[in-house]
């Protein structure tokens, strides 16, 4: 009998990783009769159907979120029952949906949540056919896929407008998983009929919404485990569309293939080109393409600018993905040059847009302003830290400098107004000197004496400007090259700065475990000597483990000590 905590996990995933390496291979060599097999021994592996549970049961977040059967948190028993009995029957049971805000936006989107087994089918059809589909997907496409993040397509952007300047389509695909064609998509995917079935029996399987059943006769629930790749398969083929269109324009003009990209991360994209009317051509052959998939752009939120000088009403530049990107006439002495040591008139600068900047801002001065009088100083630091740390952590590869120490200057501002409230029967002086420290150069440094040591809050200047590379062409964690995702996975700009530096500490390496940290799991950090036992926050004792390998750490102390 299978013991669920007993089970020896590294053996489970070096087995799903081999397979998964081999279906890439020989998907990148075109072998359809090789990929198609190992996906069915994929499929019924014992390995691959223990780790799409565990996956859906203990590593996901929504894992105590329960769909129409009201089933959620299984006991180990339950998980290795559901592991036994997974299988593909072409079968689903309805979607519970609910509408969640969308982030600074009044309208809401629907948010699909399937039960538990179903869950666990689409984790083991996802680990079949992600790996055909990586070694497929073009090198522009980075949204939802393992390993890529939003700091590659700006980098991407970034590395086709520093040379030259160039008018940009950017554009927003409406409604992307409500409105995808099931038959498009299911023709697209051209997989074995059981992997067909099934994922045909998911999208029309419906939805209850209250205690209405509707038919879903377009579109892919979102947030469903399979839902990402499903979109991306639907999406694929958009960048060697305009690339073809690029290969048929005369050649005495500089219209080549090279002249031209198209980035897209999810279901936002940008094309930029030289030629406006190369971008009105791409334009009509997109709504071509999104047509035939039953979708269409969003007109709002599609716009044709330049990266540098203004057209018709558009200022310069264009927002993508929380960032501004714009090109800034200068002097020589500021300018670069071009290959041929041209001086190129213009300097490149990405920032955060000034909608993200806002948001933050209110976020940060709601949180301060929600904080009662009761709350100690400690409190505020430990709830500010988390917001502050996150938003420049993602903004800290760009021209941020200038906007981090606005930031700075503003929380500062709204802190010494909290405090001053919180003692306001001490003078403006006295309240400063005993909320506010000296460290370093910095007179205004938020600070309060903790347990063991003393807690002060994270600037935005904190993170520093960072050097991000760009991932490398048509990689893929699938292709086996270990070394090149650990190291990478170390210098992300996107971690915290304690996680890039354990990365590079345990070499890419679980202490737990002593698997790579390579298909994007979930990391926590541990602490060896816990903080309850006299335990301090530095680097020698803290470890970074998968969430899972965490929570089998942390049970196994437990038992220590009762036992």
């Amino acid at each position: 009998m299978v013991v669920w905590n007993n089970v020896n996990w590294q053996k489970l995933e070096r087995t799903v990783f081999k397979l998964q390496k081999r279906i890439y291979q020989a998907s990148q060599r075109g072998d359809v009769k090789a990929v198609r097999k190992l996906q069915k021994t994929l499929l019924n592996s014992w390995s691959a159907k223990m780790l799409a549970t565990r996956r859906v049961t203990q590593d996901n977040g929504g894992k105590r979120t329960a769909g129409i059967d009201g089933k959620k948190n299984l006991k180990p028993a339950e998980r290795v029952n559901l592991a036994e009995n997974l299988k593909l029957d072409y079968q689903a049971k309805a979607t519970q949906r609910i509408l969640i805000p969308k982030l600074g936006k009044i309208e809401k989107r629907p948010l699909g949540i399937l039960v538990i087994s179903d869950r666990a089918k689409q984790a083991l059809v996802k680990l079949a056919l992600e790996p055909e589909w990586e070694a497929k997907f073009e090198p522009n496409s980075y949204g939802f896929r393992p390993c890529r993040s939003c700091m590659d397509a700006i980098e991407g952007i970034k590395a086709t407008i520093k040379q030259k300047s160039k008018y940009v389509l950017d554009a927003e695909i409406a409604k992307c998983f409500d409105r995808i064609n099931h038959q498009k998509l299911i023709e697209k995917i051209n997989t074995f009929p059981k992997i067909k079935r099934q994922i045909k029996s998911w999208l029309q399987s419906g939805v209850v919404d209250g205690k209405s059943w509707f038919t879903t006769e377009v579109g892919a629930a979102q947030e469903e485990v399979v839902s990402p790749l499903l979109a991306n398969i639907a999406l694929h083929g958009m960048e060697e569309v305009v690339k073809k269109y690029a290969r048929s324009l005369p050649e005495n003009k500089e219209n080549n293939e090279k002249q031209i990209s198209l980035i897209r991360y999810a279901d936002n994209f940008v094309i930029l080109h030289p030629e406006i009317e190369a971008i009105h051509d791409c334009l009509v052959l997109i709504k071509q393409f999104l047509n035939n998939m039953g979708l269409e752009l969003k007109d709002e939120k599609t716009r044709i600018s330049h990266t540098l000088t203004k057209i018709r009403d558009e200022e310069p530049g264009f927002d993508f993905l929380g960032f501004n990107i714009r090109q800034y006439p200068v002097g020589k002495y500021a300018t670069g040059k071009d290959p041929h040591g041209k001086l190129l008139g213009f300097k490149t600068y990405i920032k955060p847009t000034k909608e993200a900047i806002s948001r933050h801002y209110k976020k940060i001065s709601k949180t301060i302003d929600g904080m009662k009088h009761s709350c100690s100083q400690i409190e505020i630091i430990k709830t500010l830290n988390s917001i502050i740390t996150e938003w420049s952590n993602y903004y800290s590869a760009v021209n941020s400098a200038e906007v981090f120490g606005k930031l700075d200057y503003e929380t500062t501002k709204k802190l010494i107004f909290w405090a001053t409230r919180k003692t306001n029967h001490k003078s403006k002086r006295e309240t400063i000197s005993k909320y506010f420290k000296k460290v370093g150069n910095n007179n205004w440094v938020f600070m309060a004496e903790g347990k063991n040591q003393p807690l002060r809050l994270a600037g935005h200047r904190d993170s520093g400007i960072k050097y991000f590379v760009k991932v490398r062409g048509n990689k893929s964690p699938f292709d086996g090259d270990l070394t090149y995702w650990a190291t990478r996975q170390g210098k992300s700009v996107e971690l915290p700065i304690k996680v890039t530096n354990l990365l590079k500490k345990q070499k890419g390496k679980c202490t737990e475990c002593a698997q790579d940290f390579t298909n994007g799991e979930m990391m926590e950090v541990n602490y060896i000597i816990p903080r309850h036992k006299g335990g301090k926050d530095e680097y020698k004792n803290c470890q970074l483990l998968h969430k899972y390998c965490h929570n089998v750490k942390t049970n196994r102390d437990s038992a220590n000590e009762n036992g």
